[in-house]
């Protein structure tokens, strides 16, 4: 993508940052956020950041192409407040498009979720059945329900992209996030600093682990093609939380024993794995940074600081 003027929603967290500060070495990039999850911190000097609300807030939205990133995204946060969650996740996205399109935008990018796989060993197609379990993922599906209709209705390319446990670690973007941080960035964390990790069960969950800069890559594919309809990223491998935990400690060189609890959540997706042929076909687009090397990308800077 070259020479557009662009928002990304959320742009001050952790995707959305990496995808913002990705796109400003060509491209004029508004950055929205109001801080909740993200910091401007997380922004580099090319980005033009403006705090703000995508539910009431004022922000420019005379763009090219918009990238939603903004939302609630842990079930945890909907659960104890699904207004707010639905205020955020639904009307924040319908607010961001609906404005936006009125400036003659046509092409948005939005993040939807895998969650709304469930628990699944074999990579899940794009075209599967899905339901939602939990408020987070209602919301997620509503805006999948939206899209549609703009791309029906309004005739605006509409891509969602169902993200599979995106990381990256507290030595980038992530670290603002805090506990609502990918496993991969809390564990390495804590193993650097000597403490034992929580595994819930026996810590055999798997997860299909994508990393951030294979996302924000995706994100500008989606719309340097204009696309419109649902598509998974991921990587269609998955590994366990045990074997993370093991490949941290390799990485770090370090021998420290997870802590096994009782999960607290009902309804715990224990398995995830994506099958992206659908937007590889669409675009081309593969991972290109495996586990193994996210992971030693993780925990590098605590390297760095011996």
């Amino acid at each position: 993508m070259q020479d557009k003027r662009v928002l990304v929603t959320g742009g001050a967290g952790f995707i959305g940052s990496t995808l913002a500060n990705r796109l400003a070495a060509d491209n004029d990039v508004i950055a929205v956020d109001d801080t909740y999850l993200g910091t401007p911190e997380n922004l580099d000097d090319a980005v033009e950041f403006v705090e703000a609300s995508v539910v009431d807030g004022e922000f420019p939205v005379d763009v090219d192409v918009v990238f939603h990133l903004a939302a609630l995204s842990s079930r945890n946060m909907h659960e104890s407040d699904p207004q707010r969650g639905c205020r955020v996740n639904v009307e924040g996205f319908v607010n961001t498009v609906e404005r936006a399109r009125k400036e003659g935008c046509d092409t948005v990018v939005y993040a939807s979720t895998s969650s709304i796989y469930g628990s699944r060993t074999e990579p899940s197609p794009v075209d599967m059945e899905v339901e939602a379990r939990t408020a987070y993922e209602a919301s997620k599906l509503a805006r999948e329900r939206y899209a549609e209709y703009y791309a029906n209705h309004h005739d605006m390319n509409m891509a969602g992209l169902r993200f599979f446990s995106v990381y990256q670690g507290f030595g980038g973007n992530e670290e603002h996030k805090g506990e609502y941080a990918n496993t991969v960035a809390q564990f390495a964390d804590k193993i650097a600093n000597g403490e034992a990790p929580e595994l819930f069960g026996d810590g055999t969950q798997t997860r299909d682990f994508t990393h951030v800069a294979d996302v924000a890559r995706a994100c500008e594919l989606a719309a340097d093609r204009e696309l419109t309809g649902v598509y998974n990223v991921g990587t269609q491998e998955a590994y366990s939380f045990n074997e993370m935990v093991a490949m941290i400690n390799d990485a770090l060189d370090t021998d420290i024993d997870p802590e096994y609890i009782e999960c607290p959540f009902d309804g715990y997706v224990h398995d995830t794995m994506a099958d992206y042929s659908t937007f590889h076909e669409a675009t081309g687009w593969e991972p290109e940074i495996s586990f193994e090397a996210g992971v030693e990308l993780v925990c590098e800077p605590y390297r760095s600081d011996e």
